[in-house]
Parts: C-alpha cells; sequence; structure tokens
C-alpha cells in the first residue's frame, strides 16, 4: 500500500472510530508502528487528526474528510453508480452535479462519453454545478458548458454555498441532478454534514425535473446532521449492490426507485 493510500485509510479508519491507538492501526493497516506514527504525525501537520498519548483522534475542524483524502476510497463502487447514473443523461441534458466523490466520478464519466465528446460548434452537455473540482476538471472540454453556482467555499467538501449560489440555481432550471450524500436513511433520507451544504443541495434538487441521490452502499443507515431530502425531492436513488435487500426495500416503500450497480470488480 502506498503512502497516500494508507494516509487515506488511517483517516477513513478514524472517520468511523473517532480514536484508534498506533498499534491498532498498525495491525489494520499491516505496517509497523513505527510506520504509523509517522503517518499520524504527518496528518497532524496538515489539522487532520490530533495526535495522543499513543494514538490520534480526528481533529475538532475535520468533521469530514477533504475530498482529496476521499478519492480513492470505495472508488469501485463509485464508479458504478457514476456509470449507472451517466446512462440517464441525455445528449442536450443540464444536468447539476452537487460536490462529492460519488458526483466527481459521474462528471468524469459525462466528460468521456463520446456522444458528448464530439466536435461541434455547440456544447453537448451543460453541467451546473456548485463544486469547485469538478468545476475545474471539466473547464477543459469544450463540448460541455460549465455554470458554476458561486458562493463562498467550503474548505473540507470544496462546495459553494451561501446566498450567492442560492440566487443562481432560483434563476435556472435543470434536466436532470444528481445530489450526493453522506448518510442515506430510510426514514431521514439523504444527509450531510453541513447545513449550508444541504441547503443549496435541495435547492439544486428542486430545480431539476428529475432529481437523483447517489450514494454508495456504505452510506446507507447513516445519518448526518443536516438533512436534504428524500422522496419528497428525490425519484431515484442510485446505490452499489452492497446494499441490503431490506434496505432496499425501506426506499423503495417511502416512494424511492432504487437502482443498484455492481462494481467491474465483481467480475
Amino acid at each position: 500500500m502506498k503512502r497516500h493510500e494508507r494516509m487515506n485509510a488511517l483517516l477513513e479508519l478514524l472517520g468511523e472510530r473517532g480514536r484508534v491507538d498506533v498499534e491498532e492501526a498498525a495491525t489494520a493497516l499491516e505496517v509497523s508502528a513505527a510506520t504509523m506514527r509517522r503517518d499520524m504525525d504527518a496528518l497532524a501537520g496538515q489539522q487532520l487528526l490530533t495526535r495522543t498519548r499513543g494514538g490520534a483522534v480526528l481533529s475538532s475542524v475535520a468533521y469530514d474528510l477533504p475530498i482529496r483524502y476521499k478519492h480513492a476510497h470505495r472508488s469501485a463502487e463509485k464508479e458504478a453508480v457514476a456509470q449507472a447514473a451517466a446512462k440517464l443523461v441525455e445528449r442536450g441534458d443540464v444536468v447539476g452535479l452537487s460536490g462529492g466523490t460519488t458526483t466527481t466520478a459521474i462528471a468524469r464519466v459525462l466528460a468521456t462519453r463520446p456522444d458528448f465528446a464530439e466536435a461541434g460548434p455547440q456544447p453537448h452537455l451543460t453541467i451546473v454545478t456548485n463544486s469547485l473540482n469538478i468545476a475545474n476538471e471539466l473547464a477543459v472540454r469544450p463540448q460541455i458548458k460549465i455554470v458554476l453556482t458561486g458562493g463562498v467555499a467550503h474548505s473540507r467538501s470544496f462546495e459553494l454555498v451561501g446566498p450567492f449560489s442560492e440566487l443562481v440555481l432560483q434563476q435556472i432550471s435543470i434536466d436532470i441532478a444528481f445530489i450526493g450524500a453522506n448518510g442515506m436513511d430510510p426514514m431521514m433520507g439523504a444527509t450531510v454534514h453541513d447545513e449550508a451544504e444541504a441547503r443549496v443541495n435541495r435547492l439544486m434538487a428542486e430545480r431539476a425535473r428529475r432529481a437523483v441521490v447517489v450514494a454508495d452502499s456504505s452510506k446507507i443507515g447513516e445519518r448526518c446532521f443536516a438533512r436534504v431530502g428524500d422522496a419528497d425531492v428525490f425519484d431515484t436513488f442510485i446505490t452499489d449492490n452492497g446494499a441490503k435487500e431490506a434496505a432496499r426495500r425501506e426506499f423503495a416503500d417511502r416512494g424511492l426507485k432504487v437502482v443498484t450497480a455492481r462494481p467491474s470488480t465483481d467480475g
């Protein structure tokens, strides 16, 4: 395991447990205690964790992992969700994308679809996003029109939030919106860590003719601080085939069409 992958894994472990000691983390990640101490010290230097005697806890400001540390986590599942989502998009559509690793994967699939990459006098697709990293990646694609909502940048998710974002979204119409979630619970629906992100994400969904929540199966059953919505704004939930049948049935009973995508690594 390369160092950046190991540090990703350590942050994910901390995200799950809140606190971890050196020996425990070293065993889980199959490295020496000395290597784990160095990794913890490096992440502490970036204020992503706080060192304790014999271990580490999540930094008080690190309620969510920066997107640059999350891109490799459950990548096969996110790619499967992205492929399923991209199949719903047609040439000429206006597509809304919230921030997040799963929606970033959708953006990459759309950017490389042959029918959207063909040369022509007009863009074949319009992407409306409040995500700085998605806009940055797609800005070099001349056949995709990028509309960035504006707003105040959130340092960890790279999402633009606030009244400027809302002002832009209130003036446009979207064909289909894909909204990521940090948690997806049958009763609460899609939730995220930050109330400002939840507000913008919900507004983007409401401005769309069709709104789809996208989240890999590890998010199912999780409840985060701020609610985005369930069947009151979304009609479809795309996840991977790790979702249990009972959970899928609960979402369906709440009025959501559930689409499960199989990661290619499953063979």
